[in-house]
């Protein structure tokens, strides 16, 4: 066959295939030039999942009739003022969105520029231009898109339910709003109620309103503020306490000079911030905004602009663990109970605090039979009764201290008075009561501390006396010995003891003595999942963790008020103390305020 020179409207839906996936990527294209025109109101509006109809409307900068007629010629745009791709400070640059919507849609555009006396409109139809007429509008550009793909039959079936494109173009305009809190949107359409997010005011406080209204309440309440910067590079924004996790990482927002990009460089940083807080499968909710020379990435890799190349990889990666362990450190304490009131909605009263009315004769206390003059003696019982109830004391007090001292309660998390279940400590503040579990509590102070000992001169090791040998599946041993060297710079010597055993001669002595054979089982399971793209110090903490879990204290462990009131002190002084190394919450807590709550007292 003949090399020849395809037809202009062939090439129109080739571009059109790489640009227009399905309605979302119009409205992509369209808001983000009302927002390179300098649009402070955006309105959004679909039909039929943006089949029948897409309509944006802003109040931007507009047109002039001439820049109308260029606009939707391919390769056409305002958005560059010279020739170098490499200096892009706006959205969209390839001058491909308007022509490719044209090609297989019908595409009415109306604006009107300052400069103009009125608004001009224009049609394109299947890749044909219509003629400029004039037309009414205030101010901006409306455009309307209608009977998307009616050109190109095909990629109708390709499409998916109205609710689930739907879906799509409101996870657009949300993740275009939390790039732009300055900038009014409004999203409607028949397969929604309408929402509108008011413009918020500039800086961080603004950013995390608009955060807050998308993501909802409870992301603002367990937001914390991380920044880093270095060498032209900042990474800010906002991070999710680890209470508040998702199953998969949908909720992970990421922006690069404005633009909503999934970059797989960024989603790993983001892992490997968390690895200290969350189980593996839960995933945190993040918007970190990165900012840096157009020069520096590369936004042209994708043609639908959803991935960039950086320039220099490492540094925003490192900046963007940084910027995430600090914050993270710094609200090491924040626990569910914290921030998003889930310990008090756990609590369901058996009956109502307040009762509209109650018969004290339907009341199974009532006896048989009652004296006649039990009516006059009720009425009474506050001035002549009190005496007759009085039992004294209870017949136990299992608190650990009478009175605990006054300098103890102003401590963060308080004084020990009592161990419950063998398992929970529970302490009292100033304005409130913590429950501590113990075992969660040590691991993480284990953890910690087997982490600072490897960084400072290596994890410290007690030699058995007699080495333990434990016996072991043999394709598990063939693991373990495999990875020796790395157990062993965590203090845990092993060796090979034959087909089918391990004997060990070192543990680490933070660990005082500790099961083995439980250990290297645990330790096993863990390598399992290991491969060789997981970076060496990724592999020790998971040793390091895994260690902490088996040398902490365990539950049922009866302890005494003194070693109570030690762990709590220890969890003050240890960062992440809020969490264990297994993304658990190591205590709750209840406001005095809250608890009168649940008693009808407020």
């Amino acid at each position: 066959m003949p090399v020849r020179q395809l037809p202009e409207s062939v090439i129109n839906r080739i571009a059109a295939g790489e640009v227009v996936e399905r309605p979302a990527s119009v409205v992509k294209e369209l808001v983000e030039n009302a927002l390179d025109a300098g649009a402070s109101r955006i309105d959004v509006f679909t039909d039929g999942g943006g089949r029948r109809r897409i309509g944006i409307t802003d109040n931007g900068g507009g047109m002039t009739r001439a820049d109308l007629a260029l606009a939707v010629d391919r390769h056409a745009t305002s958005k560059l003022d010279d020739e170098d791709l490499l200096r892009i400070r706006t959205l969209g640059f390839r001058g491909e969105a308007l022509p490719s919507i044209g090609a297989v849609a019908r595409l009415s555009i109306t604006t009107r520029h300052a400069s103009e006396p009125h608004a001009w409109a224009l049609g394109v139809e299947g890749g044909i231009k219509s003629e400029i007429v004039p037309a009414a509008l205030a101010q901006g550009t409306r455009v309307e898109v209608g009977d998307l793909f009616y050109a190109t039959p095909a990629r109708l079936k390709f499409l998916k339910t109205d609710r689930t494109e739907a879906e799509a173009i409101r996870d657009v305009v949300r993740r275009l709003a939390m790039a732009r809190p300055d900038v009014a949107f409004t999203l409607a359409g028949e397969e929604r109620a309408p929402v509108t997010w008011t413009a918020a005011l500039p800086g961080a406080a603004g950013q995390l309103t608009r955060l807050g209204d998308i993501l909802g309440a409870d992301f603002r309440a367990a937001a914390i503020a991380v920044r880093s910067g270095r060498e032209g590079v900042t990474v800010e924004g906002f991070a999710a306490a680890p209470s508040l996790t998702r199953a998969n990482a949908l909720g992970q927002y990421l922006f690069v000079n404005g633009r909503p990009v999934r970059d797989k460089l960024i989603l790993g940083a983001v892992r490997a911030a968390y690895a200290d807080y969350l189980p593996r499968d839960r995933h945190p909710v993040v918007a970190l905004f990165v900012t840096l020379d157009p020069q520096e990435v590369d936004a042209n890799v994708h043609p639908a602009k959803t991935e960039v190349r950086f320039r220099n990889a490492g540094l925003v990666r490192a900046l963007i663990v940084h910027a995430l362990k600090d914050g993270l450190a710094r609200e090491g304490r924040r626990t569910a109970a914290n921030v998003d009131g889930a310990v008090i909605a756990s609590f369901r009263p058996a009956f109502s605090p307040r009762p509209t009315s109650w018969d004290w004769q339907r009341s199974p206390a009532r006896p048989a039979t009652m004296p006649p003059s039990y009516g006059a003696a009720a009425t009474a019982f506050a001035e002549r009764g009190q005496s007759a109830l009085d039992v004294g004391l209870p017949s136990a007090d299992i608190r650990a201290e009478s009175a605990p001292a006054a300098d103890l309660l102003d401590r963060p998390l308080g004084a020990a008075r009592t161990q419950i279940h063998e398992t929970y400590i529970v302490s009292q503040t100033r304005d409130g009561l913590i429950v501590v579990d113990q075992h969660a509590a040590h691991e993480r102070i284990v953890y910690e501390r087997l982490k600072a000992s490897m960084a400072a001169n290596g994890v410290q090791r007690q030699i058995l006396l007699i080495p333990e040998i434990v016996e072991l599946d043999e394709a598990i041993v063939e693991k373990l010995v495999a990875r020796a060297d790395e157990l062993e710079r965590f203090g845990l010597a092993i060796e090979s003891f034959g087909p089918g055993a391990v004997a060990v001669r070192e543990t680490p002595s933070l660990l005082g003595k500790a099961n083995a054979a439980a250990l290297l089982r645990d330790l096993a399971e863990h390598m399992a999942e290991w491969d060789e793209a997981l970076p060496l110090e990724r592999r020790l903490m998971h040793v390091a963790a895994t260690m902490a879990c088996h040398g902490s204290v365990r539950s049922g462990r009866v302890l005494k008020p003194e070693e109570m009131n030690a762990l709590l002190r220890e969890m003050e002084d240890t960062p992440n103390s809020g969490q264990c190394n297994h993304g658990r919450p190591t205590y709750v807590e209840l406001k005095l305020s809250d608890i009168e709550k649940l008693f009808g007292r407020r």
